[in-house]
């Protein structure tokens, strides 16, 4: 695993506050899982003409986009997932350009295949309603101790597209023809059958149990605490404000907001 060395220091550490009825898993069961994100960056071709200093000042100022936390609240059919909003390390302030193209508040309902994520890009609110992100996994056999559970291993390949669809980049804008090569990412997810619920982080669900580590592309998300039955229950709120759009239209409308930028800025160099 790339990220086994970075994560040490989070390793977990897991709460249980069972009640005395609490002794089968039930309907008003309900959990909290916090996880830890960490991404390498790629700095490619431009990368190599740079020192080493440059290296690690670029990453200590992208630390809030490379390294995040999330809390995941969830019951057996849904779950609301977040981000822990951070100050940036240098500045002292917020990542206002990246949470433009950050994920909002996600709300699934594994029962009835029902995706609501809030979104906003620069200043106006969006409600994306959708299906989730349908996954094939490959059950494997391999498992390993995460904590105090047992995990077991599966890996699947999803259109990358369909992981980052809230996000953007710029070569989003180039012409790809008529038969766009479709990325693909590979991702290997270890689930706990002790929580068999089919919840996950992000976009992954489906497994019979708490995904509790995942890792697609150049980032792993790592779980590093989980309580269950809070002394106090959270509602699990469905996010209910902004335009309703679904995910493929969020994406074109974030393509075609960019690409104006980008040519209004081109007339003004001009």
């Amino acid at each position: 695993m790339p990220f086994v060395n970075y994560l040490t220091p989070f390793l977990l550490s897991f709460t249980f506050l069972l009640s005395e009825s609490d002794s089968t898993v039930s309907q008003e069961f309900q959990g909290k899982a916090y996880y830890f994100s960490k991404s390498k960056m790629d700095l490619g071709t431009w990368g190599a003409r740079m020192s080493e200093a440059q290296k690690k000042e670029i990453k200590n100022r992208l630390k809030n986009r490379l390294e995040k936390t999330y809390v995941l609240t969830f019951d057996k059919n849904e779950s609301l997932f977040y981000e822990e909003e951070k100050v940036d390390a240098i500045s002292g302030a917020t990542d206002s350009w990246g949470s433009n193209f950050a994920r909002g508040k996600q709300y699934k309902n594994v029962e009835e295949n029902r995706l609501v994520q809030a979104q906003e890009f620069y200043g106006k609110r969006f409600l994306v309603k959708d299906e989730l992100q349908k996954i094939k996994w490959e059950m494997g056999s391999e498992s390993k101790q995460i904590g105090d559970y047992l995990c077991f291993k599966a890996t699947a390949v999803i259109p990358t597209k369909e992981l980052t669809w809230y996000d953007f980049s710029w070569s989003d804008l180039n012409p790809q023809g008529e038969n766009p090569e479709i990325k693909l990412t590979s991702v290997e997810a270890w689930y706990t059958l002790q929580i068999p619920f089919k919840q996950g982080p992000a976009e992954y669900w489906g497994l019979p149990g708490l995904i509790l580590e995942v890792s697609a592309g150049n980032t792993t998300m790592l779980c590093s605490q989980v309580v269950i039955n809070p002394s106090e229950i959270v509602e699990i709120k469905t996010p209910d404000k902004g335009k309703e759009i679904n995910k493929l239209d969020y994406s074109e409308t974030i393509q075609t907001k960019m690409l104006e930028m980008r040519n209004n800025r081109g007339r003004r160099r001009g």
